[in-house]
């Protein structure tokens, strides 16, 4: 994965295949003190005690069509490539939530290439979970949640395509008044 937004997109996917039906994206990043973090938690599944010391290490997976598991340990390569690391904390039952940190202006972070198109995939092709991503600058921060989105527009899901692609214009748009890293 060459862009931070498509490590997002695979992390979200740990999360939808473990049942949630929240999940919170969130970015925080600064220019200021050089770094950028994100979050990622869920409401689904967990992960068992058993498995969450090694779920990093790209043979341990839960899947049983391959006995590989890239998503958390491509994640942790590119943060600690860049000076960061990252954090997995779960609680069978209750969700999980992953953080990872990167150091903004290393050469070796990637970029994070479209993360407004791949909150749009993710909320439209997964119309029963509830998604809230936000995101945080040194000029500003803003938020999208569908339950208020749904609420506003009232609808039940959010599968329309133009209504879609307006909220993502929403969100190019409020990533670059905020100054937001590309």
């Amino acid at each position: 994965m060459k862009e931070l937004s498509l490590n997002i997109l695979d992390i979200v996917q740990n999360s939808i295949r473990a049942k949630a039906n929240l999940i919170e994206i969130l970015i925080n990043e600064s220019e200021n003190e050089d770094f950028i973090k994100i979050q990622i938690s869920d409401n689904g599944n967990g992960i068992p005690k058993e498995m969450l010391k090694e779920v990093t290490d790209p043979y341990t997976t839960s899947r049983t069509t391959r006995k590989v598991g890239l998503g958390l340990a491509f994640l942790k390569q590119h943060a600690e490539m860049s000076d960061g690391g990252v954090e997995v904390e779960s609680i069978e039952g209750m969700g999980t939530k992953i953080s990872a940190s990167f150091s903004l202006h290393h050469v070796d972070r990637q970029p994070m290439g479209d993360i407004a198109g791949v909150i749009k995939i993710l909320i439209m092709a997964n119309p029963d979970i509830d998604f809230v991503y936000f995101h945080k600058s040194d000029n500003g921060e803003f938020c999208i949640d569908t339950r208020e989105i749904k609420v506003l527009f009232e609808v039940n899901n959010l599968t329309d395509n133009n209504l879609m692609q307006d909220v993502k214009e929403m969100i190019t748009q409020n990533l670059s008044c905020i100054g937001a890293v590309k």
